[in-house]
């Protein structure tokens, strides 16, 4: 079952969006249903690898600042991350 959605792009990105369309011979719709299963694995993959990052960090197997290197991350945005999860630092 599909649902409509809209959104708001820039031309640019419409333009571009309507170009690999016809180059892939699909519908934008099809091109956009991509790009979004490109980006939520993507983010699957980043979450799972933040989780564990702050498990190691939780059990006191790294360092904050190798958490942050594992996470793919800055250390102040791992910082961040254990405050939101409120795990001491």
């Amino acid at each position: 079952m599909s649902e409509v959605v809209s959104a708001r792009l820039p031309r640019e990105k419409v333009r571009l969006l309507e170009e690999i369309a016809r180059e892939e011979k699909v519908d934008k719709s099809t091109i956009l249903e991509r790009a979004l299963d490109h980006y939520t694995r993507e983010w699957k993959i980043r979450k799972a690898v933040i989780r564990k990052a702050v498990e190691l960090y939780r059990d006191g197997s790294v360092t904050i600042s190798r958490a942050a290197e594992i996470a793919g991350i800055s250390v102040w945005e791992m910082i961040d991350v254990l405050a939101q999860r409120k795990v001491a630092h």
